[in-house]
């Protein structure tokens, strides 16, 4: 089953129309009503989608999840004496298809955190805390509703895009480079410690909200990451505007810390104050804040932070990243070193969201090698995606802003329907007919048709607060 692919308004571009042919079949997920297909999905308005959401959409639900409290119970008393499995120390074996209703909990957990960078973030212009949280670090949580979640918040964290763009859509967002605040790091409390099982080092990201964040993420191409200063790995390439937002700083004597050294600093204090004790790093983020998370977890298993080289038993706290509708984040050599490294990673996305799709619509992991044993040539310079994949599918609307939502993904694993999923496997000329989409539009390609098709990409998804 091959769904057409959603069209971008208002992209002046004189390339043929793109459409899901071009594309690998992706993990087809049904409902798991014998033989019986899904019903078409309907074209609904974003605030009737929490009354519809379970018959308009369709996503991979373990047969014994449901929303009964002893189903809760049972999954609380699972958890500390699983949470390694849960954290992906199998890579998420026999939970994933179908989704195990306690993994299930932990994402939706997850993404809460995550949801509430935004219910936090501060967008009015007329605000002293423009661009910064609402809220001080001690009642944030409680603000958004997470006031029993069993976390504490310890720092917030900010990131400078090192890039100066026009303004658009009539603000002045994207006239300045100084840090906005863009997640936080909490900790499990001593009673949430004891039912996970362990004491949980959490660290979550917003995603793109601001227009140089937005154009950042899509000028950009793949550059060696180098994080690590005694062996900088030039194989291992991550893509440029996700590494530039990670490591830039206000450039002032007495400015904002570029985001790495806030996140590995704090990580640092909070591993050595509950040093002996069984711990977790977990990193979630929706869209440009799960590549965040993922060039975090990287580094932080890189530099060997999460490794305790004084002690005899060489213990090793697990880091998993839990990605929401996120992009690629580095070629395959960055992918190679991030399993070498034990980095786990579950990522959840929509088949009809075209942000996983990006960057490297047509040099990835689908062309390193053809026919199953030629690598091309070009290979180092292929994206690729890292981890395990629970893919979704929903919502096919004239406003595609939506298939991007983070409350959609949500809401979609709320869902207590049966589910099935079943995959498709890649056609055998995908990569002859996008060899010729790319060579029939090229004729027309010119740099002005990028800046258009940049900002339009922009004004799609700022406009949902992605």
């Amino acid at each position: 089953m091959v769904s057409k692919m959603l069209r971008l308004p208002n992209i002046q571009l004189n390339f043929p129309t793109f459409s899901a042919e071009f594309l690998p079949k992706p993990s087809i997920i049904k409902l798991n009503e014998g033989n019986l297909a899904a019903p078409a999905p309907k074209i609904i308005s974003t605030k009737e989608i929490s009354k519809n959401i379970a018959h308009s959409v369709t996503t991979s639900i373990n047969t014994t999840t449901d929303s009964s409290s002893s189903s809760g119970s049972s999954n609380t008393e699972r958890l500390a004496s699983m949470w390694r499995e849960v954290q992906g120390s199998n890579n998420w074996e026999n939970l994933v298809d179908p989704l195990d209703s306690l993994l299930r909990e932990e994402i939706i957990r997850y993404g809460e955190f995550v949801a509430a960078c935004y219910d936090a973030f501060d967008l009015d212009p007329n605000s002293k805390r423009y661009l910064n949280c609402k809220y001080g670090k001690k009642r944030m949580l409680r603000e958004v509703g997470l006031g029993d979640s069993g976390y504490q918040v310890t720092k917030y964290i900010y990131a400078t895009p090192d890039i100066n763009v026009w303004s658009i859509g009539g603000n002045n967002i994207g006239s300045s480079s100084c840090g906005r605040w863009i997640g936080y790091i909490a900790v499990s409390n001593d009673e949430e410690t004891k039912r996970l099982g362990r004491r949980d080092v959490l660290v979550t990201f917003r995603g793109t909200v601001t227009s140089p964040e937005w154009i950042a993420n899509l000028m950009s191409s793949l550059t060696p990451a180098r994080l690590d200063p005694h062996n900088p790995r030039p194989q291992v390439k991550v893509e440029a505007g996700f590494l530039s937002l990670y490591t830039s700083n206000e450039g002032e004597k007495f400015g904002l810390e570029s985001c790495r050294e806030q996140l590995l600093s704090e990580v640092g204090k909070v591993l050595n104050k509950y040093k002996g004790e069984e711990m977790s790093i977990t990193l979630a983020g929706h869209s440009m804040g799960s590549a965040l998370a993922l060039l975090l977890a990287y580094d932080i298993a890189e530099l060997g932070l999460n490794r305790d080289r004084l002690s005899n038993n060489h213990i090793i706290v697990p880091v998993t990243v839990f990605s929401f509708g996120g992009p690629r984040v580095g070629n395959s050599g960055f992918k190679e070193r991030c399993e070498e490294l034990g980095v786990k990673v579950l990522r959840i996305t929509n088949v009809n969201d075209p942000i996983t799709k990006l960057p490297g619509v047509f040099l990835n992991e689908h062309f390193r090698v053809l026919g199953g044993w030629y690598e091309v040539p070009w290979s180092c310079s292929c994206y690729a995606h890292v981890g395990v994949e629970i893919l979704l599918d929903f919502f096919k609307m004239h406003n595609p802003s939506c298939v991007h939502d983070l409350g959609t993904y949500l809401s979609l694993l709320k869902c207590p329907k049966r589910l099935q999923v079943q995959r498709e496997e890649l056609g055998i000329d995908f990569f002859n007919r996008a060899k010729e989409f790319v060579i029939s539009g090229a004729q027309n390609f010119n740099a002005l048709q990028l800046k258009n098709a940049a900002m339009n990409m922009v004004n799609l998804v700022q406009s949902q607060r992605t």
